[in-house]
């Protein structure tokens, strides 16, 4: 009987997996920090390979700290650098570019573009026109990444802030892994209405975006779960065992 949880933080430097006992104690914890790519000024990136690599040590270094392996995990809870955006082919796992870090300021002439649109953006997202979020980011990675656009149209590219990367490699990657987020990352992207709570069509066209890059919106706390990890079989509703 699975008898612990992990949390897994992937954050702006590091990546961290924490497992915790029935009574909420920290039973084991492993950290590993990623490099910081700055190509130019204001550009801030991330390999989202190394990423993924980085999630799979810490949930294994963890794991044998305390002597347990994923059969003994019920769930895996998922925290993010926010933001952060990813474009991969999903029938390769390869990233089409580099993730573009929420720190980044290379759209600021995208921003400035929308300024007109401030207040239907802001209606519809509950957020203004910023360098901040992913919707700019994703359309830049568009605009100047040869070969995304026409591969988005086909299938061969989609988009997702770090989460739905983390969560796709966990689940399977190429072998059938989940295209996802939840309510929380998607609202960060100026693409997903607040009232409806899914991809708002007006504002995909407005940022170029085809509507099948775009991962599932789910709830938070989805009962049934994101998926389970394809090693070591299902631990329960929700879980994620070590990939």
């Amino acid at each position: 009987m699975a008898r612990y949880v992990g949390a897994l933080d992937q954050g702006t430097t590091s990546t961290r997996f924490m497992v915790f006992d029935a009574a909420g104690a920290e039973v084991a914890r492993r950290q590993i920090e990623h490099t910081q790519i700055m190509p130019k000024p204001g550009w801030v990136e991330h390999d989202p390979v190394e990423i993924a690599a980085r999630t799979n040590e810490v949930i294994t270094g963890a794991l044998r700290t305390a002597d347990l392996d994923g059969k003994d995990l019920a769930a895996i809870g998922v925290t993010n650098q926010r933001e952060t955006t990813v474009v991969w082919n999903p029938r390769t796992g390869r990233p089409w570019y580099n993730a573009i870090v929420w720190q980044d300021t290379r759209t600021d002439r995208i921003v400035s573009a929308l300024e007109p649109k401030r207040q239907l953006l802001y209606e519809r997202t509950g957020l203004p026109p910023a360098t901040y979020f992913s919707g700019t980011k994703l359309q830049w990675i568009l605009e100047n990444v040869d070969g995304v656009k026409a591969a988005a149209e086909r299938g061969d590219a989609v988009f997702g802030n770090v989460d739905t990367w983390v969560i796709w490699n966990l689940t399977g990657g190429v072998d059938g892994g989940v295209h996802v987020t939840d309510v929380t990352n998607a609202s960060r992207t100026l693409l997903m209405d607040l009232r409806t709570l899914d991809w708002d069509d007006e504002l995909l066209g407005l940022f170029g975006i085809p509507r099948r890059m775009l991962p599932v919106i789910k709830s938070s706390s989805d009962r049934k779960g994101y998926g389970v990890t394809r090693r070591n079989g299902p631990a329960g509703a929700g879980s994620r065992n070590r990939p």
